[in-house]
């Protein structure tokens, strides 16, 4: 199957809790990827279809074993960040998702980075080729 060059970028905003903030003000650094997990689950379900109980159903699930992100400003108790992600590209059994996080209200970078995603198999916890349907299902 002949995979796209570029794929879609797809956002999700989420709401600066106060839960989410730390000792300085402002949303803590852990909170950054929890964002951007959650917009991935929101969109897998909404934009590719596919959410994440079908990969459990079919004995898959996904393993984040690469995660690099880059602050440039902080967010603040409620700020709206809109999390962009846009696969970067597959190979074997690992995709890479870029993700960029931006203050709605001012449009700034808060954050940007990838995450490199591994696909497993639940029964043996081991790495597995992801499968050409999904690949399909993805490719938008």
């Amino acid at each position: 199957m002949e995979l796209k060059k570029e794929f879609s970028v797809f956002e999700t905003e989420i709401i600066v809790r106060p839960d989410d903030i730390d000792m300085n003000n402002h949303v803590h650094n852990s909170k950054y990827l929890d964002y951007v997990q959650t917009a991935r689950y929101i969109q897998m379900r909404d934009n590719y279809k596919f959410p994440m109980e079908e990969y459990l159903e079919r004995g898959y699930n996904w393993y984040a074993s690469t995660a690099h992100i880059e602050f440039r400003r902080a967010l603040k108790f409620g700020d709206i960040a809109v999390v962009k992600t846009q696969i970067r590209e597959w190979s074997g059994a690992q995709v890479i998702i870029n993700f960029w996080i931006i203050n709605k209200h001012s449009n700034k970078m808060a954050a940007e980075g990838y995450i490199v995603y591994t696909f497993i198999s639940i029964t043996s916890g081991r790495p597995v080729r992801i499968p050409e349907d999904v690949l399909e299902r993805h490719n938008i």
